[in-house]
């Protein structure tokens, strides 16, 4: 079993705001707060970067290696829907995955994200017991040519 650590502390526990040191168990830091404060992310906003990431890390990891996908770009925009009272849980979640290459097989990308959320994003795991996820997806072809595969004269690949 893994575990994974955090720790959040006061940084001016005699004024009225409520910002906040992170430190992760890896040894990054950031700064929490709140809308009034606007000195960092709200604690919220993480489970959705959490989530964008955990996917991405995924979705990218199974295009290069089981699919073999030449990707030049890869983005994933997490947009979540808040219940109106405590605790404010996700009820709703859109998911968009972005990727851009050369000859992207939309089948591998469907399977990709299929993976991601339903097999190895824990983040997703998690947020899915109160949310429903609507998740989407586009290709976009790369235009720069500069990046092209080369071919060699008379060689066929």
């Amino acid at each position: 079993m893994q575990v994974i650590t955090a720790k959040v502390q006061l940084t001016q526990p005699l004024r009225a705001g409520r910002q906040f040191a992170a430190t992760t168990g890896s040894e990054h830091h950031m700064l929490l707060d709140d809308a009034a404060g606007d000195t960092g992310p709200k604690p919220i906003e993480l489970v959705a970067v959490g989530l964008a990431g955990c996917t991405a890390f995924d979705v990218i990891t199974v295009l290069r290696q089981k699919y073999h996908q030449k990707v030049t770009g890869y983005e994933v925009r997490v947009e979540a829907d808040q219940a109106d009272r405590p605790p404010q849980v996700f009820t709703t979640v859109r998911i968009h995955h972005v990727v851009t290459g050369f000859d992207i097989d939309a089948t591998a990308v469907e399977q990709a994200i299929r993976l991601s959320d339903e097999k190895y994003c824990s983040v997703g795991s998690m947020v899915q017991k109160t949310a429903s996820f609507h998740t989407t997806h586009e290709i976009v072809d790369e235009k720069t040519e500069w990046m092209k595969p080369l071919v060699a004269a008379g060689v066929v690949s």
